[in-house]
């Protein structure tokens, strides 16, 4: 966690709300929710969510 304090929990926590946050590994997207609160997704979820929004438009 302290590492993270370096800079990867301060850049989280700069991103607006709607920027979504992507991290392919599992101790890291737990580490970015404890650290700054913020979900990230895993890449494989944020290509599948805009092929089906492109799937329904």
């Amino acid at each position: 966690m302290q590492i993270g304090e370096l800079v990867l929990f301060p850049t989280v926590r700069n991103q607006p709300e709607e920027v979504t946050i992507a991290a392919p590994g599992t101790s890291c997207r737990h580490q970015i929710k404890d650290g700054t609160g913020r979900i990230a997704l895993h890449p494989a979820e944020i290509l599948w969510e805009a092929f089906v929004r492109n799937e329904i438009q």
